[in-house]
């Protein structure tokens, strides 16, 4: 690979985290100044800059402690977010019920929407019957992210929306959203396995990464 389509992907020293041994391809040194100024001045947006400096302390004070579920909950409390949207999977609405069980333990409201509520047909908008073979209803993201933003939430988090349709609820979304559960049923929806295994016994991925360098 020719060192100037490499970056960050490409690096296994990460020298930016305490700014030594940075490799020549490093995105920090060569760095384009226009946009690193764009970004930063971003920051100087008041929301911006105190949601920077709230997910600093939450990964401080809760750093190597705090579970993820724990740290949403003290970001939004600490940005003062009362109402929380939930985006569900159904396949993960057993889930979601105890998330929503927690956040009301500790004073926020919730509201929920599944992915699948209003129960269209997946041919309605075009999708091959052929995916009828796993459920005959489409999951509705942009219906979701509508629903919460009716109801005003503070914050949103989801919970396992398929690839894709989590790209699409992002887009539609009006309130900052997080992700808590990343779907993934072959892994326990633990999708960096699939990376940490890669070269053991996940042959078929390793077989696909192989396929791509030759």
């Amino acid at each position: 690979m020719d060192i100037k389509d490499m970056s960050c992907a490409d690096c296994s020293v990460a020298g930016c985290r305490r700014s030594v041994n940075y490799p020549d391809f490093c995105m920090t040194t060569h760095m384009d100044e226009t946009v690193l100024a764009e970004a930063l001045a971003c920051y100087d947006d008041p929301e911006n800059r105190q949601m920077m400096q709230v997910a600093a302390m939450v990964e401080h004070d809760g750093y190597l402690k705090w579970p993820r579920v724990q740290e949403t909950m003290e970001f939004a409390k600490r940005m003062n977010f009362r109402k929380i949207g939930i985006a569900t999977c159904v396949g993960l609405i057993n889930e979601t019920r105890i998330l929503a069980g927690l956040l009301r333990q500790n004073g926020f409201e919730v509201f929920g929407i599944a992915c699948k509520a209003g129960a269209v047909p997946k041919v309605d908008v075009g999708i091959d019957p052929i995916c009828n073979e796993i459920g005959p209803h489409m999951c509705n993201p942009i219906m979701q992210a509508k629903m919460l933003n009716a109801h005003h939430t503070d914050m949103n988090i989801v919970m396992g929306l398929c690839v894709g349709h989590d790209m699409l609820f992002h887009k539609y979304a009006e309130a900052p959203t997080t992700t808590l559960v990343a779907k993934d049923r072959v892994t326990g929806h633990n999708p960096a396995a699939a990376l940490y295994t890669a070269n053991s016994y996940n042959v078929r991925l390793k077989n696909c990464i192989e396929r791509d360098e030759q």
